[in-house]
């Protein structure tokens, strides 16, 4: 399906919900005091993975009580597709990465390439340590190129979307998350 010929209602109007509003908004105060446990002291700098990750980040950085700095990256392999693809940098981490902690925010750790990808940019530039916290990690029954130090909530191994992740091109402005019917995939 395209973003054209799709009827972004009708994919709401047919999804299941995983994880409500309530849920999700738990699970990012849950994050902010892990957070604030292992990086107070630290002055990290945190980059957000766009565009999936911006829901999150801008849920949680307001809840985090401690000096950081702010950037972001953006990679992708989906580009409104429900199947990965190879990656495609848009931007690459920076040279503000060396010598620092770095925290990656991003909306699911899925397959993992795209996050493993990122970590290891930002370590191949000089950064001191690299932690991932992601709002869902999706539940394939292997292990990943990537594990995630900070983890929100799990979803099923289904396409899901809501709270930054997309289905199409749609729906990232969702404050629950859902999964879409099976019926509508390619």
């Amino acid at each position: 399906m395209s973003q054209i010929t799709v009827n972004p209602q009708l994919l709401l109007d047919t999804a299941i919900l995983i994880h409500d509003e309530s849920t999700v908004n738990h699970a990012v105060s849950r994050l902010s005091h892990e957070l604030e446990g292992v990086l107070a002291d630290s002055r990290p700098l945190v980059l957000c993975v766009m565009g999936g990750g911006v829901v999150f980040s801008g849920q949680l950085l307001p809840r985090l009580a401690f000096p950081l700095e702010f950037d972001y990256v953006q990679a992708s392999r989906y580009r409104n597709n429900t199947e990965g693809a190879h990656l495609e940098w848009k931007v690459m981490p920076g040279d503000n990465v060396r010598g620092r902690t770095v925290l990656v925010l991003d909306d699911i750790l899925d397959e993992g390439y795209t996050l493993a990808e990122i970590k290891s940019q930002c370590l191949k530039l000089g950064a001191e340590k690299v932690l991932v916290a992601v709002l869902v990690e999706k539940e394939l029954g292997r292990s990943k190129p990537v594990v995630a130090d900070f983890v929100g909530l799990t979803v099923p191994n289904q396409y899901v979307f809501g709270c930054g992740m997309d289905v199409y091109g749609w729906w990232r402005n969702l404050p629950a998350i859902y999964a879409l019917n099976p019926e509508l995939l390619p």
